[in-house]
C-alpha cells in the first residue's frame, strides 16, 4: 500500500527523530555513565551498586567532589587546576597574537615561499606530539624548563600556532582590501587600519583560533605527564592519573570521575556560552578559499 504524502513527512520525520536520538544516546551515553560513577562511593564501585546517593545505599553524593576541592589530600589538585588555567591561557594569548600578525602577512603580502610557510605550518600541526616527547624531555632539563609553565607554553604554542594561522589566513583572506585602503585615506595609518579595521572585522575568526587554542592546551595529556615531575606545573590530565589511593591495586574510580567531571566543566561552559561564536568562526573562513 503506498504512502500518501502526509504519511511520507510523518516517517521522514519519525525516522529522523529516530536517528538523532540514537546518535545523542551514543554520544552522551559516556558522559551520563562518568557523571553517574563520580557519584558514587568506593564500596559501591567495587561492589557494584547502582545507587548514586547514599541514602540509596551505595553512593557518596557529593562528598568526591567536596574532597577533591577542599580536602588537604587532594591539594596537588586544586594546584593542577591553576596551572592548566594560567598555562592554557598563556599559550592561547601569545599563539592568537603571534598567528593574528603572521596571518596577515600571509593573506595581505606578496612573498617568496609563502605556500611553503603554509606548508610547513600544516605539516608541524600534524607531527605526532609523543615523537617530540623524549628530545623534548632532554633539552628542557638540560636548560632548566623541565616542571615549568615555559616547559608546556612552548610545546603548545610549536602545535596550536600553525592551526591559528590556517584559520586567520582564510579570514584575512576574506575582508576586501578597500575597507584597509579607505582606513588609510582617512588618516590611519597602516597599524590603526590593521588594528582598528582588519582585526574587529576577523573577530569571528580570531575567537575560533583562541577557542581550538585552549582546547588543546586544557586537553593536553602527553606533554603534561612527560615534561613535568612535580605539582608545580603539572595539568589537569596528568595529576589525575596521580590518584592511587589507600590500595594501590584499587584505584579510586568515582574520584577520578569527579576529577574528569570538574576537568570537563569549563570546556563545557565556554561551548554552551559561546557555541554561536564559535560556529559562526568555524563556517565564516570556509565560505571560499
Amino acid at each position: 500500500m503506498a504512502l500518501t504524502g502526509k504519511n511520507k513527512d510523518r516517517v521522514q520525520r519519525g525516522g529522523m527523530v529516530l536517528g538523532v536520538a540514537l546518535v545523542l544516546g551514543w554520544c552522551l551515553l559516556p558522559v551520563v555513565w562518568i557523571i553517574s560513577l563520580s557519584f558514587k562511593s568506593q564500596a559501591a564501585v567495587t561492589n557494584g551498586s547502582p545507587g548514586f546517593f547514599p541514602s540509596s545505599g551505595g553512593g557518596a553524593g557529593w562528598d568526591n567532589y567536596r574532597d577533591l576541592l577542599f580536602d588537604d589530600q587532594y591539594a596537588q589538585f586544586r594546584r593542577s587546576i591553576l596551572n592548566s588555567i594560567g598555562i592554557s591561557l598563556i599559550a592561547t594569548i601569545l599563539s592568537v597574537a603571534i598567528a593574528t600578525l603572521a596571518a596577515y602577512a600571509i593573506a595581505r603580502l606578496d612573498f617568496k615561499g609563502k605556500k611553503f610557510v603554509l606548508t610547513t605550518a600544516l605539516v608541524i600541526a600534524m607531527f605526532p606530539v609523543v615523537s617530540l616527547v623524549g628530545p623534548l624531555f632532554d633539552m628542557w632539563r638540560t636548560i632548566g624548563l623541565y616542571d615549568t609553565w615555559p616547559g608546556l607554553i612552548i610545546p603548545y604554542m610549536s602545535f596550536t600556532l600553525p592551526l591559528a594561522i590556517w584559520t586567520l589566513s582564510a579570514f584575512f583572506r576574506e575582508i576586501p582590501w578597500e575597507m584597509e585602503q579607505a582606513a588609510q585615506v582617512d588618516g590611519a595609518t597602516q597599524w590603526q587600519a590593521f588594528r582598528k579595521v582588519i582585526v574587529p572585522l576577523a573577530a569571528p575568526g580570531v575567537f575560533t583560533a583562541a577557542i581550538l587554542t585552549f582546547f588543546f592546551a586544557w586537553n593536553d595529556f602527553v606533554f603534561g605527564i612527560s615534561l613535568t615531575s612535580t605539582e608545580a606545573a603539572r595539568p589537569i590530565p596528568a595529576s589525575l592519573s596521580f590518584f592511587v589511593g589507600n590500595d594501590p591495586f584499587n584505584r579510586p574510580a568515582s574520584l577520578l570521575a569527579a576529577g574528569a567531571v570538574v576537568a570537563t566543566v569549563p570546556i563545557v561552559i565556554l561551548v554552551l556560552f559561546f557555541q554561536r561564536k564559535i560556529v559562526a568562526g568555524l563556517t565564516a573562513g570556509a565560505v571560499k578559499g
